[in-house]
């Protein structure tokens, strides 16, 4: 599984693609951590990013003209 930061607000255009953040075995620790991650920008509404959980096939998006 994969841990990846998103757009918060789903944009798209340069500067807007997917991140990989880490790469986990066990989905359990893997869900922790992302709940960690956007707990600590929750805070800040205005944030742009967003961690999630997918799959390991998941396609990171990258902005192409």
């Amino acid at each position: 599984m994969k841990i990846i930061c998103v757009d918060n607000f789903n944009r798209e255009g340069p500067g807007h693609d997917d991140k990989l953040v880490a790469i986990v075995e066990e989905p359990f620790w893997g869900e922790m951590i992302v709940v960690l991650l956007n707990t600590k920008y929750d805070r800040d509404p205005n944030n742009p990013d967003f961690f999630k959980l997918v799959e390991d096939d998941y396609k990171l998006y990258k902005f192409e003209p």
